[in-house]
C-alpha cells in the first residue's frame, strides 16, 4: 500500500471515529490528492484550529479560492462547526479531513469531479 493510501485510510478512520461521518472514499481520495505534498509534512498535514492565521489561510486558500465561495460570516461559522465536529480537544486535525468536511458542508463535491 502506498503512503498516500495509508494516509487516506487514516483520514477515513478519523472521519468515522472522531467526526461520526461515513466517508465517501472517492471524494476523500480526490480531496487528499488536492492537498498535494502537504499531506506528507508533519506540520502542514494538520491544521491548528486555535491559530487565527492558519484558520484565515484555510478560509482564503480553500474556501474562497478552491471552492469558489464568497467571503461571508457563513464561512467562519462553517469552519467553527467543522472544528467542533472534529473535536476542539483533538490536537491533530488533518488538513484533508477538514477540507473533506468543508466540501461536504457547502455541497461543493462537484469541484472534485
Amino acid at each position: 500500500m502506498s503512503k498516500r493510501e495509508e494516509l487516506i485510510e487514516r483520514y477515513a478512520e478519523d472521519l468515522k471515529e472522531k467526526c461520526g461521518v461515513k466517508p465517501d472514499m472517492d471524494l476523500l481520495r480526490k480531496v487528499t490528492i488536492g492537498c498535494g505534498p502537504s499531506i506528507y509534512n508533519a506540520d502542514s498535514s494538520v491544521i491548528a484550529a486555535s491559530d487565527p492565521n492558519e484558520v484565515a489561510t484555510v478560509k482564503n486558500n480553500f474556501l474562497i479560492k478552491k471552492l469558489g465561495l464568497k467571503d461571508s460570516p457563513k464561512l467562519d461559522e462553517a469552519l467553527d462547526q467543522v472544528f467542533e465536529q472534529y473535536g476542539r480537544s483533538n490536537r491533530n486535525k488533518y488538513r484533508a479531513v477538514v477540507y473533506y468536511l468543508l466540501t461536504v458542508h457547502f455541497k461543493k463535491q462537484s469541484v472534485y469531479n
